[in-house]
């Protein structure tokens, strides 16, 4: 069995509702209905495709398809960038290539570019699937070859569809990627093919196919070497607790075997690895979904690449994501041990004593939503780890003195009650989401909205700039107190706050505000209102028709031109600051 080729491993991503699980579907349907060219299973989160059935799907398109060695292709039940990223072997991608899915009608989205980001990461060579081309106006598709399909469409339609391209050509130009349509490419190892789709009609699922084998083998035929006799390794793709079985882990092995009786070596959220034999071997019955499949089949050996569900003792705190390792031989235990915790180690991230705690379902997800987040420029984080918000976040959270890094971001995982009541008596937000994007734009929001209400608690405490006029005919008392008729010409006023004049004499604080005989606390430009003040008299330091400004300390102007930046005051106040600020330049 030495030399043979592993089953390359594919792998779906893409914005939401750009049709990912349509298009799995799509392909799987195709495939069955092609099964009688050669035998498809479906197994844990994933469909095996043999060549033969991809060849039989093929046929319109007439290829040579000598020199193909690859047995097919592995078709990875899981769609989304977080899950792609989560099934890892050391330092790349499981998945050998990707399909990123984007929908010809809306283009690049958000999770889109959080996918492109994902791939780069990973170094994972990827075919843009476009798809819902059905809806071009115009356009009649069928469950056949794009390529033959293409040429029967009225002209209006194919420019429509040829421009939808090239907007996603320029798309994946400005982030570093050479892109075409998959037939006008020469050389697939250097630009990335796009292939219009329909996963509603099944058009385009063959060129599809056909792209992602050649692909496999420009790519891989010389690394996907397998030796079947060699210890098994895999990746944990989640963990279930199964009716009359306990605890279960899916695994995707992606070399050598594993048996029934096999000690394997299980990373775990704890800081030792899991150490357990294989109790049992269950798969899904053919063309069977994991997710509704009631009856499995137990089988005593499992080759790569395949998925499988493992049965085992002390597997509660599996890491999903993490490794599995096969034990071949006693004396190896200690250095196996050793390789998988190892692989967490590298995977842990930097953290800052002042950062956000982010928590996720797998280390993949971690690992995109601290990608995202450094992308977004918040690059401190406090603690990065699998699992729920627990009791133990949210006081780590409290610890944090900077109030915006005091939160908690949560990816595709729940809050627990007793840390929901601590996080409500400490005001620590917390929030949760599964989408990444949503997940940072609710974070993001929240700070924006936190810092303008800062700014306005910090307006609300300072001297607005303002100024007014004393009208003329509106002197109600020249003195002790002087009350006088005033306009508010721009800003607002407030009781309290001193007044000087326009050459810096300084005036005295406003005792009083009153509005039709009502006291009032302050008022706005535009309003006409009687104020008193203790210290000047009408005639000696003001007189009818001056115009007065309320005087702002130094430091307050400072916080005050901070505060004009962040757009909290009016043109007017601003205008109003300049002046003053002239004002206290001539008075040096």
């Amino acid at each position: 069995m030495e030399g043979q080729i592993r089953t390359p491993i594919l792998s779906v991503l893409g914005h939401i509702d750009h049709g990912k699980t349509t298009l799995l579907d799509s392909i799987r349907g195709t495939a069955i209905a092609a099964k009688e060219a050669g035998r498809v299973t479906q197994h844990i989160g994933a469909t095996e495709i043999p060549i033969d059935t991809i060849k039989k799907i093929c046929e319109p398109l007439k290829r040579d398809w000598a020199g193909i060695e690859v047995p097919g292709l592995l078709l990875i039940d899981t769609p989304g960038h977080h899950a792609f990223a989560s099934l890892r072997k050391r330092g790349s991608a499981l998945a050998d290539v990707a399909v990123l899915v984007v929908d010809v009608m809306e283009g690049f989205q958000p999770q889109t570019y959080e996918s492109l980001n994902v791939l780069r990461l990973l170094k994972t060579p990827f075919v843009v699937a476009l798809n819902k081309i059905d809806r071009i106006k115009g356009w009649e598709s069928k469950k056949k070859p794009f390529i033959i399909n293409y040429k029967d469409q009225p002209e209006y339609a194919r420019k429509e569809l040829d421009t939808r391209i090239y907007e996603i050509v320029g798309d994946l130009y400005d982030k570093g990627f050479s892109t075409d349509r998959y037939d006008r490419i020469k050389d697939f190892a250097r630009n990335v093919s796009i292939v219009p789709v329909s996963a509603k009609t099944g058009e385009g699922i063959a060129d599809l196919l056909l792209v992602l084998i050649g692909l496999s083998r420009k790519f891989f035929e010389r690394t996907l070497q397998l030796h079947l006799e060699e210890a098994g390794v895999g990746t944990v793709l989640e963990k279930k607790e199964e009716r009359g079985l306990g605890t279960t882990i899916d695994v995707i092995l992606y070399d050598g075997k594993l048996s029934v009786g096999d000690t394997i070596v299980v990373g775990s959220v704890e800081e030792e690895p899991i150490i357990t034999k294989v109790k049992a071997l269950l798969k899904p019955r053919a063309l069977q979904e994991i997710r509704t499949e009631q009856r499995f089949e137990r089988v005593r050996t499992a080759n790569a690449a395949s998925g499988v569900k493992i049965v085992a003792m002390d597997i509660e705190n599996a890491l999903p994501g993490s490794q599995v390792r096969v034990v071949e031989e006693e004396d190896m235990l200690e250095s196996v041990v050793k390789e998988v915790k190892s692989e967490i180690e590298e995977m842990k991230m930097e953290t800052s004593p002042e950062g956000i705690i982010i928590k996720a379902d797998t280390i993949g997800s971690l690992e995109a939503l601290a990608l995202e987040l450094k992308g977004e420029g918040i690059e401190k984080i406090k603690k990065a780890e699998v699992g729920n918000i627990s009791k133990r976040d949210v006081i780590d959270a409290t610890t944090v003195k900077d109030s915006y890094f005091g939160v908690i971001l949560g990816f595709n995982v729940d809050i627990l009650p007793d840390a929901r009541e601590i996080a409500l008596q400490n005001n620590i937000p917390v929030f949760i989401s599964d989408v990444i994007y949503r997940l940072i734009e609710d974070y993001e929001l929240w700070v924006k909205s936190e810092r303008e209400k800062e700014k306005r608690e910090l307006v609300d405490k300072l001297p607005t700039p303002a100024k007014i006029k004393i009208l003329p005919g509106c002197v109600f008392r020249q003195s002790k107190p002087a009350i006088v008729g005033v306009e508010v010409l721009g800003g607002k006023i407030k009781t309290g706050v001193e007044l000087i004049k326009a050459d810096g004499t300084a005036i005295g604080a406003i005792n009083e505000i009153q509005d039709k005989g009502e006291s009032i606390k302050k008022a706005e430009q535009g309003m006409q209102v009687a104020i008193s003040m203790k210290k000047p008299t009408v005639g000696r330091q003001i007189n009818e028709n001056d115009v007065l400004y309320v005087d702002i300390r130094e430091e307050e102007m400072k916080k005050m031109k901070t505060l004009s930046e962040g757009s909290l005051l009016s043109v007017e106040e601003e205008n109003i600051l300049e002046e003053l600020l002239e004002i206290k330049r001539k008075c040096k």
